[in-house]
């Protein structure tokens, strides 16, 4: 298994790029603090789950109130039975 360019482009961006050396000494002042960074997260989630079941409560208190507010009619008493028609 070769390491390297797997086509043309990759080739010409190797070649290209090969001869520079990187030494980006900014990237480590500018970086973000990796503990600010997980506290964030972390008040992301938890709003996030906060919001979550916040909807469960709702959905589950308008559940509650649509099933109480319910009225229910009979719509023909079960109990009579209509009589057996002659068949002619």
């Amino acid at each position: 298994m070769a390491i390297g360019a797997k086509d043309k482009i990759d080739a010409l961006l190797v070649k290209k790029y090969q001869g520079l050396k990187v030494d980006n000494p900014v990237i480590q002042s500018s970086m973000v603090d990796p503990q600010k960074m997980l506290d964030a997260m972390n008040d992301y989630a938890m709003i996030q789950m906060n919001t979550i079941n916040l909807q469960q409560q709702l959905k589950s208190t308008c559940i509650k109130a649509i099933s109480l507010n319910i009225q229910y009619r009979k719509s023909r008493n079960i109990k009579i039975k209509k009589p057996a028609q002659a068949v002619k």
